[in-house]
């Protein structure tokens, strides 16, 4: 049905459509939850943001696991490479997501405003450390990691969780945070009491213009700033998986693929107009200022992709060892096993959550939240 090639390429993309999806759909409620005390100045306005995202933050989380799983089993080298060397960075991550169950449940159940204190800055907490790191993580991949191969595939890593804060990945990393801090808010002004929703307007307008400059001084610093790694020699697209196979130079541009492939451009160009978008909508068009930064959030994820193509993980100790689409994969009978799975599923996955969003339309409003909690 599909060579091996084909499958690869599918794949990668599959991945990035996971990661866009739990960006997007899982970044407003971090995004909710970081800009909690900004935009809810009041008990009865914090909890109207929560409960824009109660019932269906769980649900969101799919999309982390659905990509962690689909690495596990379409990539397993990049796996096993990126979460054991980066064993400290993915233990602070899941430690973020662990912490929000447990801020959302306990605030409900203390009436001290100290202990709300407490529950609600562990909320934010876990919402600024993962859009914070995982845009640290995206920098770094431009970088390359520290590990290496030996000839029996063994990994060898060389480096530390601190080492990750260079500072181009910490500019990426306020890339995604700006970006994911915009969504957060557009979704606030969508989903909120209006005396909210203008406040969450305004921040999402300063935090989209943030995103661009942030965005554009990261574009500009990769292209003459930042080494790329290519592919040099015969590139095997359908061969065994054996990243030692190859040879890699260092020294060019990220932006090759963009000179061979313009219609690459398009991704950024849908950042750019994302972000413009929710400047113009934001507060006067709900859902459209939500769909703009939707875009910027997707355009951003895919133009980080086509820049590193067909690259995964470069490695800055032996970049031979860098792991590529091209050599970094399960089997074929994997892959269009795995293919066949996903036709089947991930349509259902779409079609109930946007069930349950559907079942969930509408505001939150301040009257609503005094008569559930009686607060009148």
């Amino acid at each position: 049905m599909f060579d091996y090639e084909v499958l690869r390429v599918i794949w990668w993309a599959l991945i990035g459509v996971l990661l866009t999806g739990f960006a997007i759909m899982d970044g407003f409620d971090f995004g909710v939850a970081a800009l909690l005390r900004v935009l809810g100045r009041t008990e009865e306005e914090r909890i109207v943001l929560l409960e824009t995202i109660e019932p269906t933050w769980e649900g969101n989380q799919v999309w982390f696991i659905l990509g962690g799983g689909a690495v596990f089993a379409a990539w397993p080298l990049l796996y096993a490479a990126s979460f054991s060397g980066l064993y400290v960075a993915m233990f602070v991550l899941l430690l973020a997501f662990i912490v929000r169950p447990v801020g959302f449940n306990f605030r409900e159940k203390v009436e001290n405003p100290r202990w709300k204190l407490v529950w609600d800055s562990a909320l934010i907490a876990s919402g600024v450390i993962v859009m914070l790191v995982c845009g640290v993580a995206f920098g770094n991949l431009f970088l390359g990691l520290p590990f290496r191969f030996d000839a029996d595939l063994r990994m060898t890593w060389d480096g530390g969780f601190f080492a990750l804060f260079k500072p181009f990945a910490l500019l990426t990393g306020l890339v995604s945070l700006s970006m994911l801090t915009a969504h957060g808010a557009t979704w606030a002004a969508m989903k909120a009491d209006h005396t909210i929703a203008a406040r969450a307007a305004q921040v999402a307008r300063i935090a989209s213009l943030a995103y661009v400059v942030l965005y554009v001084a990261a574009g500009i610093w990769l292209a003459y700033g930042i080494p790329g790694f290519a592919i040099s020699g015969p590139v095997v697209t359908d061969g065994v998986s054996n990243p030692l196979a190859k040879q890699v130079a260092m020294g060019g541009t990220w932006f090759a693929g963009y000179l061979t492939h313009p219609w690459f451009w398009l991704a950024p160009v849908v950042g750019i107009l994302g972000a413009i978008g929710v400047q113009l909508f934001v507060g006067r068009r709900g859902f459209a200022g939500f769909a703009s930064s939707t875009l910027a959030v997707g355009g951003t994820i895919a133009s980080a992709g086509f820049a590193l193509f067909p690259f995964l993980m470069p490695s800055t100790l032996d970049p031979v060892s860098s792991l590529t689409i091209w050599d970094a994969s399960s089997s074929r009978g994997t892959l269009l096993t795995m293919l066949v799975l996903a036709a089947i599923f991930m349509p259902i996955i779409i079609l109930y959550t946007s069930w349950v969003y559907r079942v969930m339309r509408g505001r939150v409003t301040l009257e609503h939240v005094r008569k559930s909690h009686g607060m009148y």
